[in-house]
């Protein structure tokens, strides 16, 4: 699948953008979730542009603006990360995606984002995601990375994300940095794992546990075979699960008899954003907008590449490196051929990310590409090979050569897998922390609030940060004072169908 030299060529490569979105459940000192609310001086979840909550009170979402520089996208993500540290007290934030010992899930704060209706609608999508899928599944983290090319098209983006998902098995053993859970997280399901520790589980071979049945996974939303083949073939999909009721959820109700809900609505998706997919085609929303409608007036402006674990030995989870090898292997998808997917392809796709989430390191592993069986190894290798002009490309557009020693690093890693973070991950667990991932993730989370708060934030920059999560508080109170529509009519009138369509 060689890339295109005259797709390449159509666009200026220093018209890439990035974004990031960091998760991280709030610990105490010995490690524990912690339950209190979330802290008021990070100002209001729902209005803070950097700092918010994603499913639990206790967990926190760190959130950048956009940036042409990778340098300058991670040194807001460390700013707004030492900021948030340093109002956090004692507590920590988790370095690793999977979590350590939870509390029963009836004890899993829920987020609160105020009295209003936008309010309350976040709070009861999330009591639904409980009633669905249970809380701890919701207490995995990870970074989404937004990114996006000056100049593209809504069908390179969906050229772009076909070819992603095809090769995502590159990114998940690259990255993946979750081969381990605590017993208790995996009580009661049908896991598969293997012992580590006392009170760990894992698979020798793991790459992301958070990418495969333990994690983002429905056996649900498996019924749907949502294409990428372009945007109306891909918000018809999403448009019916988001529409049409769903037995098993109406089963559970929306009201729960005490002037309360359960959920939102009975669908199959109660929104767009609970689609679990590793890369979705974003739009920014107007007030009170719906995604779909978004992006079927206006078209893809970004893709949100959600496939990424915490990466516990990184200060902030991610870094330039990982940022680098993700602009190649985005650009080189975008710019290759890129053939229409197929009912077969997509489940040859589900079935990969889970061979490679569960065994990706595994000695001659191999995988589904059309029907026939191949090495990961060699369609890696291929990869590797047919993306360094990418990678070259970006080094001349930017007067550097930081890209080609990205992918190079990477190649290596790929030849070398005790270098892999997954490996890194497991061989720290044993040698140091007697096999236990608890353990490993609250001596990560340690070393990492150490890190960031060693140099003081400088005075300005953190009064800065204070005004505007003062200010955060304010708008809050503004749009909850200005609350008129009964909750249950705004329900109704943001899941009117007619809200999705153009």
């Amino acid at each position: 699948m060689p890339s295109h030299p005259v797709r390449l060529q159509r666009f200026a490569l220093t018209g890439i953008r990035r974004g990031i979105e960091k998760e991280g459940l709030r610990v105490l000192p010995d490690g524990s979730l912690a339950r209190d609310p979330h802290p008021t001086a990070l100002g209001s979840a729902l209005t803070h542009p950097h700092i918010t909550t994603d499913f639990s009170e206790s967990q926190l979402e760190l959130v950048t603006g956009v940036h042409a520089s990778v340098e300058d996208c991670l040194g807001e993500l460390t700013d707004v990360h030492r900021f948030v540290l340093g109002a956090l007290g004692e507590q920590r934030m988790w370095a690793a995606s999977m979590p350590g010992h939870l509390p029963p899930d009836a004890d899993i704060p829920i987020g609160w984002y105020g009295a209003s209706n936008v309010g309350l609608a976040k709070r009861v999508y999330r009591n639904g995601l409980v009633h669905r899928y249970g809380a701890r599944m919701q207490t995995i983290s990870g970074i989404h990375c937004n990114w996006s090319l000056e100049g593209a098209t809504t069908e390179d983006y969906f050229s772009l994300i076909r070819n992603f998902r095809r090769h995502a098995f590159l990114l998940l053993v690259l990255f993946g940095a979750s081969p381990a859970v605590t017993r208790g997280f995996a009580q009661g399901l049908d896991h598969g794992l293997q012992p580590l520790g006392d009170d760990t589980l894992h698979l020798p071979h793991a790459t992301s546990l958070r990418m495969g049945r333990l994690g983002y996974q429905s056996d649900a939303q498996s019924a749907i075979s949502v294409s990428y083949n372009d945007l109306e073939g891909y918000a018809q999909s999403l448009h019916s699960a988001l529409v049409e009721p769903y037995a098993p959820y109406e089963a559970i109700g929306i009201e729960d008899g005490q002037g309360g809900f359960k959920q939102l609505g009975t669908s199959l998706l109660q929104i767009e954003n609970e689609f679990y997919s590793p890369i979705r085609p974003k739009r920014v929303t107007r007030a009170g907008e719906r995604p779909l409608h978004a992006l079927r007036e206006r078209g893809v402006e970004y893709v949100e590449v959600r496939c990424m674990d915490l990466q516990p030995h990184l200060d902030v989870g991610i870094d330039e490196h990982t940022l680098r090898v993700l602009d190649v292997f985005l650009l080189w998808a975008l710019a290759s051929d890129s053939p229409p997917d197929s009912p077969d392809e997509i489940r040859e796709m589900g079935a990969n990310q889970r061979l490679v989430a569960a065994r990706g390191r595994e000695p001659g592993l191999r995988l589904q590409r059309g029907g026939q069986d191949v090495r990961l190894s060699d369609w890696a290798d291929e990869v590797m090979t047919l993306a360094e002009p990418v990678a070259r490309a970006l080094d001349e557009a930017h007067g550097g050569t930081e890209w080609s020693q990205a992918w190079a690093r990477a190649r290596a890693q790929l030849q070398q897998p005790q270098q892999l973070p997954s490996a890194r991950v497991l061989a720290d667990m044993r040698e140091q922390h007697a096999g236990e991932h608890a353990a490993f993730g609250l001596a990560r989370s340690h070393r990492v609030r150490e890190a960031l708060l060693a140099p003081p934030l400088p005075e300005a920059l953190a009064q800065r940060m204070r005004e505007q999560a003062a200010r955060s508080l304010a708008d809050q109170r503004a749009i909850d004072a200005a609350q008129a529509l009964p909750f249950e009519a705004y329900r109704q009138q943001y899941l009117d169908p007619a809200g999705l369509l153009v």
